[in-house]
């Protein structure tokens, strides 16, 4: 299979893929959450299929654009993850018209306007800020979530669903005792918003979506459903993170080498931001990196290399330096595998997948829209 790749390739294994995504069910099932992954990492009807074999009925999705195309491969729970954008109401009501559909806000203004458009029900879901301080209505602005739903309690389109809040400053952590002490904190902090509204709105659930505490904690108590989603893949910075083993991580880059420099132990790779993202991963010395080369072989590929790794992208071009002995080991036209420090930029950049066996995986960004 190898040796049909010419141009920079995102490889796919879907053994250590299905292994991920069964063990999340698993754990899930053992603690009797909802999992309503979030497909914002794979985006493919493909890779979504194998959810369903392990028992997944509901998603998670980033866009209303990646909702319709998850509703036209048959999935029919569907949560976007992000403030409603009010520009898409024409999709907004499209969707609801044919699949459940949990929309969120953080604001008075977005369920107003909800109210007045909406030709459907729909599920509402108020995202609280617990500490990331991305977006989210403050635990505490007790006013603020009065108005905002004594609004939903008014309308026969709106069905308040719950609280939820994405932890994404677990991503700067690397101690589990923080990700477990910021998990806790935001459970808390969320039930204390449901009690709030508790006796008018019995069923109101409570939901969390990050994957370094879906991973990391073993019992996950005080939530109705998790939404984790780079654990379909993982990627370096779960590694770095704690969040997985090297063993885990499901997609590799194929590079060619294009160029080597003897008089600084550099090769050139054809992959660059434009492959990979900017994204890029702090090393104890101070400096930073963009990806860790594996060895590639059409099984696979172990746990990264020692004394190679990507120190720079431009927008076509990876600069890997490489140790005397690693850097002989190479020559032009050869490929090499790196690992990608955020999976999910990476997926979303090279817009499908080829797996071991050959087989051409599509994703959403490879479609053209409608």
């Amino acid at each position: 299979m190898l040796d049909h790749i010419t141009t920079p390739t995102l490889l796919l294994d879907e053994t250590k893929c299905r292994r991920n995504i069964r063990m999340m069910a698993d754990k899930a099932n053992r603690n009797n959450n909802g999992l309503r992954p979030h497909f914002k990492t794979h985006q493919s009807a493909q890779v979504g299929e194998w959810f369903r074999e392990t028992g997944t009925t509901a998603i998670t999705v980033s866009s209303l654009t990646m909702a319709r195309y998850f509703a036209d491969h048959g999935w029919n729970d569907i949560m976007v993850a992000i403030p409603v954008n009010i520009r898409e109401m024409e999709l907004v009501n499209d969707l609801a018209a044919r699949i459940k559909l949990h929309l969120v806000a953080v604001n008075i203004e977005t369920v107003e306007a909800l109210a007045q458009q909406l030709r459907h029900p729909v599920n509402i879901w108020l995202k609280i800020d617990t500490g990331y301080r991305r977006t989210g209505i403050l635990p505490h602005s007790h006013e603020e979530l009065d108005l905002i739903v004594d609004l939903i309690g008014q309308s026969d389109k709106l069905h308040f669903t719950g609280v939820l809040a994405h932890d994404g400053h677990t991503y700067k952590q690397t101690d589990k005792d923080a990700i477990r002490t910021i998990h806790h904190t935001t459970v808390f902090l969320l039930h204390l918003v449901r009690d709030r509204y508790k006796a008018r709105f019995p069923e109101l659930q409570v939901s969390i979506g990050d994957t370094p505490s879906c991973s990391i904690l073993e019992t996950i108590a005080g939530v109705d459903e998790i939404r984790p989603g780079n654990y379909v893949f993982y990627d370096l910075t779960q590694q770095h993170i704690g969040s997985c083993a090297f063993e885990q991580i499901a997609v590799c880059m194929a590079c060619p080498v294009i160029a080597k420099h003897p008089e600084r132990n550099e090769l050139i790779v054809h992959g660059g931001s434009v492959h990979f993202s900017k994204d890029s991963l702090p090393q104890p010395d101070g400096t930073v990196i963009f990806g860790r080369v594996v060895e590639l072989s059409d099984n696979g590929w172990p746990a990264p290399l020692e004394g190679i790794e990507v120190v720079s992208l431009s927008q076509e071009h990876g600069t890997v330096r490489a140790s005397k002995e690693l850097f002989d080991k190479y020559k032009i036209g050869d490929l090499m595998g790196i690992l990608p420090i955020h999976s999910c930029l990476t997926a979303d950049l090279m817009k499908g997948y080829v797996t071991l066996d050959g087989k051409q995986l599509e994703h959403l960004s490879g479609i053209a829209f409608r």
